[in-house]
């Protein structure tokens, strides 16, 4: 007997191929949605017996979140997370959440149809290939490179971490610059530069992407060490206004 599905993605038109290849196989698919926005509403209305929820980037904070949902409001609903080949982060936030599997955007029907059947039995449903893989660079962490902050902090120089904690505070050009000691025209550049290494068009972005990637915790730690050392080294050279009044022989 076929089950009632749902497929929501964030590509249409994947959503509704694949939605097509479940209705020939004799599955009644109760909508094939585009926005991962409203998933959670729309499964918790329909309530099917199983939902395929598409997601690009399993290790982003909170992408889980309609998934937790829908298990709070439908925990009947067995949810199985359609995604590219995950990190053992991706895998434990989506079973986390609540999901009762893991399938690749790449699978076969037919093994998307298996772990659809297992879901609704109540079976974990994953490809052992998947937590092989999962298990392997758990075993084995390398460099961890599904550490966005960790990479994005590497494109910065010392500098240019400053600029951005400070950026993240709601400091504008000129407390930038008077905060650093340099000129205005450097804390603009700086500010540039930070900008074009992080792939992003404006302050506020700058600040939340640092926020969301975990950028911003591990930046405060350097700009602490890096404002320490000005205070010890740098202090004297900034002029006779500035620290305790004391002068250099």
């Amino acid at each position: 007997m076929g089950v009632r599905l749902m497929v929501v993605d964030d590509h249409r038109l994947l959503a509704e191929a694949l939605a097509s290849a479940l209705k020939l196989r004799g599955h009644r698919v109760l909508a094939a949605a585009a926005p991962a926005a409203g998933a959670a509403e729309l499964v918790i209305t329909r309530a099917p017996e199983v939902c395929l929820l598409g997601t690009a980037t399993p290790a982003e904070p909170g992408i889980f979140d309609p998934v937790v949902r829908i298990k709070q409001e439908r925990p009947q609903v067995a949810v199985l997370v359609l995604g590219p080949v995950p990190s053992p982060r991706g895998i434990a936030a989506a079973f986390a959440a609540g999901a009762s599997g893991y399938v690749r955007h790449d699978e076969r029907i037919e093994g998307v149809e298996r772990a659809i059947m297992k879901a609704r039995s109540g079976e974990a449903a994953v490809a052992p290939q998947l937590l092989q893989g999962a298990f392997s660079e758990l075993l084995n962490p390398a460099a961890q490179p599904d550490d966005e902050g960790q990479r994005l902090l590497q494109l910065l120089t010392p500098r240019e971490v400053e600029v951005l904690v400070r950026v993240a505070d709601g400091e504008d050009t000129r407390l930038i610059a008077a905060g650093m000691g340099i000129a205005p025209s450097t804390a603009r550049t700086h500010v540039q530069r930070v900008l074009m290494k992080l792939g992003v068009g404006s302050r506020l972005e700058a600040a939340a992407l640092a926020a969301r990637t975990g950028l911003l915790d591990r930046a405060g730690a350097v700009t602490r060490g890096h404002r320490a050392g000005d205070l010890t080294g740098c202090m004297p050279s900034r002029g006779a206004g500035a620290g305790s009044g004391r002068s250099q022989p």
